[in-house]
């Protein structure tokens, strides 16, 4: 029985050991090949000193080699510490310093823009890197990914760790300040593989498309899922639409997960999604933000006998509901239901459930269910709090997560997304949080105030837009502004749009009033759309 992250993988190899169970560009590994490097991988990190708890960090692109530290990390008695690759070193040197990791898998390539960040990192005591490290001059131990032995003895070494232990952190964006890291369990991450597993019926036959960043809690489920149930997981690196369409066809996928910005390139005609007979393709699944009914409806043409399953989830609590396939036509803006083995309640501002139609704050209780956020015990303790109706005897025991998320359930239980109770955007699949990007914007020097809010998009999710008030004397246009916040954030944190204002609206308390930058933004969308429905009348 798998109890532990690392179990997954061991427990598929000893019944599948033949079997593909990773496909990535030219590499094809079997269970038993894939158990082996994660072996030596283990032991090299175990030679280097990682002890139980200690932090893996693990800065990689989509690969073989990031799939193998992530096993790796939790063989080792280690906790994985996976950082999307388009973080910048100033966003990598956060997550170093904020968790201490004491190690830290990069490529070669990353290594010469992360000479500054493993210096200031106190808490680094090894660098595994993926590639050539001739030439490469590090004041701590320096080692080749490829050049680490296997070790037979690794693979059957006494397990210490125990299935509460922390085995991973995720860092997320919050409404203010730098991301936080989400604490997971190896309780956490195993559940959330067999409850998924469950509701979208995957087995050892499946063979799924892992075309979101492990660093995202949805796409280390569809690794997580694939290895435990001894499945066939393909990696893809994509820039194209038609890229995906081709790996769906020619490696026989069954299962895609994605977020809404995937789907809007999936249903674009040069795809190819509509024009290509995909019989394999069992499901795909949705989540990272409401899918456009527009979107839904294209994807359901072009994949006539595909199911789709709509989904919600928070890092905090992995994955918290879902809509099965034959509810999209009566509800199709529905959330759905609980997930198996999960208690989701609506609760309003006294603490008591809603009624029917009323709105409340969603409440998520079950396994997955994460420890809380790594070094923030009062945000911990804000987010997850006693169960608001605990089961008899088990007084404040019981820890529920407060997702901040507002949402109704109608007559049948079926919840609908309503908002969000804080400034957080949800952008491309991403949390951001505001005050991270008005930092980068203030970097210039030139900027008095800033403020940043999310736009509605239907590519996106949301967009991000900036506005700004420049100091006395100063000027910075509106690309050199953009091109100042590219150097210092990831593409998806970098605002669409900024507007230059003499001063920002602000509410009677003196605080930034946001709902009026909101409505300054709806009243430019409203005045365009009549001036294109005005030239249109007029050209007719």
């Amino acid at each position: 029985m798998d109890y532990l992250i690392h179990h997954m993988l061991r427990g598929s190899a000893l019944r599948f050991p033949d079997k593909e169970a990773l496909i990535h560009k030219g590499q094809r590994l079997t269970y038993q090949q894939l158990s082996n490097k994660v072996s030596a991988l283990a032991n090299g990190l175990n030679a280097a000193g990682i002890q139980r708890g200690d932090r893996v960090g693990i800065l990689l692109d989509s690969s073989v080699e990031q799939v193998v530290s992530i096993f790796a990390a939790s063989q080792a008695q280690g906790v994985f510490v996976p950082m999307h690759h388009s973080l910048k070193p100033e966003q990598v040197s956060h997550i170093a310093n904020d968790c201490r990791i004491s190690a830290l898998i990069t490529t070669t390539e990353r290594l010469h823009e992360l000479h500054e960040v493993i210096q200031n990192s106190p808490s680094l005591r090894v660098v595994i890197a993926v590639g050539d490290t001739i030439g490469i001059q590090e004041t701590i131990p320096l080692l080749e990914f490829d050049d680490l032995p296997y070790a037979p003895d690794a693979a059957q070494s006494v397990d210490v760790s125990v299935e509460k232990d922390l085995g991973a952190i995720l860092y997320t964006s919050g409404s203010t300040g730098k991301p936080k890291g989400v604490m997971l369990s190896h309780a956490n991450v195993v559940a959330g593989a067999s409850i998924v597993s469950e509701y979208l019926s995957i087995t050892d036959g499946d063979r799924l498309l892992a075309a979101l960043p492990f660093s995202f809690d949805a796409g280390l489920n569809q690794l997580t899922t694939s290895i435990q149930q001894g499945g066939t997981l393909v990696l893809i690196n994509f820039r194209f639409a038609r890229e995906i369409v081709g790996v769906l066809k020619r490696e026989r996928i069954t299962g895609l997960g994605g977020v809404p910005p995937l789907w809007n390139l999936l249903v674009q005609n040069n795809s190819a999604l509509a024009r290509t007979d995909l019989p394999d393709l069992r499901y795909i699944t949705n989540t990272g933000g409401a899918m456009p009914q527009k979107t839904l409806a294209a994807l359901r043409s072009a994949l006539p006998n595909t199911q789709v399953f709509l989904m919600y989830g928070l890092t905090e609590a992995f994955r918290s509901t879902y809509l099965p396939p034959d509810e999209l036509d009566r509800r199709p803006t529905s959330m759905g239901k609980a997930i198996p083995n999960t208690e989701i309640l609506v609760i309003n501002k006294d603490g008591r459930p809603c009624e029917s139609g009323e709105t409340g704050e969603l409440v998520h209780h079950g396994p997955t269910v994460s420890m809380g956020y790594w070094g923030h015990e009062e945000l911990t303790n804000k987010v997850l709090r006693p169960h608001p109706l605990p089961p008899p005897g088990t007084g404040d025991a019981v820890r529920v997560v407060y997702s901040g998320d507002m949402v109704r359930q109608d007559e049948d239980g079926f919840l609908y997304f309503v908002g969000r109770r804080d400034n957080l955007i949800k952008t491309s699949g991403f949390r951001v949080s505001p005050n991270e990007v008005e930092d980068a914007i203030f970097q210039t020097g030139q900027i008095r105030e800033a403020a940043i809010i999310g736009v509605p998009d239907e590519m996106l999710g949301q967009h991000i837009a900036a506005f700004v008030v420049l100091k006395d004397g100063e000027a910075i246009s509106e690309a050199d502004l953009l091109t100042s916040c590219a150097a210092s954030l990831p593409r998806h944190m970098v605002p669409r749009t900024v507007e230059f204002l003499p001063l920002l609206p602000k509410t009677s308390s003196g605080k930034v009033n946001y709902s009026a930058l909101r409505q300054q933004t709806d009243d430019v969308k409203e005045n365009l759309a009549a001036a294109t429905t005005a030239r249109t009348v007029e050209s007719t």
